[in-house]
């Protein structure tokens, strides 16, 4: 894996981990640093605070926020930082996750979210939207995401 953290992983309690190994297989696959904290926005807003103001002076490029219920993390996440975020809606309630879903999809206007799918999908598209942003300015994730589509048509 590389050595510099670009990707940071944010999960709003234990119970989400499941999903959170998900992105972290495909990051450490494709060797993208990343690091992974849980902090729940509603009984730790100071600690998500952090995590997401010292992102970018720490080198991080994206940040991946994963939360179920009312889901605000990700919203209090983007609020916080410029940084790109992408959202995760987790089931986790009677209503299986959409209530996740409308709440990271629906965020007012100049506080941006990527949204992904509910649940394992999604977990694992944010570890390949986080891919795409990073491959931007890096040729060789770009290369790595080339191969992984052409490895489809096989």
């Amino acid at each position: 894996m590389q050595e510099k953290i670009l990707v940071r992983i944010i999960a709003g309690s234990k119970s989400d981990l499941k999903f959170v190994e998900i992105t972290e297989q495909v990051l450490q696959e494709y060797e993208i640093g990343f690091d992974s904290f849980i902090s729940s926005a509603h009984r730790n807003p100071e600690k998500t605070y952090s995590l997401a103001l010292e992102a970018e002076a720490e080198g991080i490029q994206v940040i991946i926020a994963m939360a179920g219920m009312a889901a605000s993390l990700p919203g209090v996440v983007a609020s916080k930082t410029t940084l790109p975020v992408i959202g995760v809606p987790l089931p986790g309630s009677d209503l299986n996750g959409l209530d996740a879903l409308y709440s990271i999809v629906q965020m007012p206007s100049g506080i941006p979210i990527a949204t992904m799918g509910i649940g394992k999908a999604g977990a694992k598209n944010a570890a390949f939207m986080a891919m795409s942003i990073l491959s931007l300015q890096n040729p060789e994730i770009k290369q790595q995401l080339l191969n992984y589509r052409e490895s489809w048509k096989n």
